[in-house]
């Protein structure tokens, strides 16, 4: 079982938080079909996002074997073999379709966003995150079809400022990840990715800083668009631009200060600054544009 759960890295279930953001940004807290159809879609996707790891598992269990790190991996150790890491990923994508199912009338949007992320996740393992600049910006893309998931769920659509703001967020946790693939290059002088040699410090180092850049312009944009100003309660909302740029500086710091982004998603878990700034970012959120209309 302990293999099993390695192998599908239900930890990493967090990323896939985004398909809520429609609901989130959209007004719709505390609407309760909303938040039903968001959780199910959230569930799919997970077990989609599984399916995918075990494919991943598999395509890389020789370069995983060589890996100070990765070797560690089920398959990549023999706990679990390619044969069952196969019926493991039917499983896994069986049980997403099944989640899809139950939506209903939204069962065929789902399923079409969750089967153009599946095709894309596996172009990617087996060519395109052989190039660089391209792997980060696919990986990205997989953000922005969860928060078309969301959306496909609860029929909100999602604001074009949302999907900037996700591509250019998750386009800079993409580079620092790779700054981390550099690091250990340095180190070991053994290229971690088909592509590391393709980055180096001082270009990623820029990347970071451009995208940082324009993901907290483009939050900015956002907080003052018509489309929310539109809405009651929402004229305090661009104070909470104070989170996101502390929320980035502090994961600039780790990058490029202790070197401490292989795994943002373990980051996310064990560093308390971050998850203060994001839980701060998400009740002075949630006490502006929602408070008023709690209240009545």
């Amino acid at each position: 079982m302990k293999s099993l759960i390695r192998l599908t890295r239900p930890h990493q279930w967090i990323k896939n938080a985004f398909i809520f953001m429609p609901m989130f940004f959209g007004g719709a807290l505390t609407n309760t079909a909303s938040i039903v159809n968001s959780i199910i879609a959230f569930l799919a996707y997970s077990f989609a996002a599984s399916s995918i790891y075990c494919y991943n598992d598999i395509i890389d269990v020789e370069d995983d074997r060589r890996h100070s790190e990765k070797c560690k991996r089920p398959i990549a150790s023999g706990a679990i073999t390619v044969g069952q890491g196969y019926a493991i990923m039917l499983m896994m994508f069986s049980l997403s379709m099944a989640m899809v199912y139950t939506l209903g009338d939204r069962a065929t949007d789902l399923g079409c966003v969750i089967a153009a992320y599946y095709v894309l996740d596996i172009a990617y393992c087996r060519l395109l995150k052989r190039y660089a600049i391209v792997d980060v910006c696919v990986l990205s893309f997989g953000f922005v079809l969860r928060i078309l998931a969301g959306s496909a769920a609860t029929g909100i659509t999602a604001s074009h400022w949302l999907v900037l703001m996700t591509f250019l967020l998750t386009l800079l946790l993409g580079f620092a990840k790779r700054r981390d693939d550099v690091m250990r290059m340095m180190k070991t002088g053994e290229a971690p990715r088909h592509n590391t040699h393709r980055y180096n410090l001082s270009f990623i180092n820029q990347a970071v800083t451009i995208t940082a850049s324009v993901t907290v312009v483009c939050y900015i944009m956002y907080t003052i668009s018509p489309e929310l100003a539109a809405r009651p309660y929402s004229e305090y909302i661009y104070l909470t631009t104070i989170f996101v740029i502390l929320g980035l500086l502090r994961y600039i710091q780790l990058a490029e200060v202790d070197d401490a982004t292989g795994d943002p998603t373990r980051l996310l878990y064990k560093d308390r600054f971050l998850q203060a700034v994001i839980i701060l970012w998400v009740l002075s959120y949630v006490m502006i544009l929602y408070g008023g209309a709690i209240r009545l």
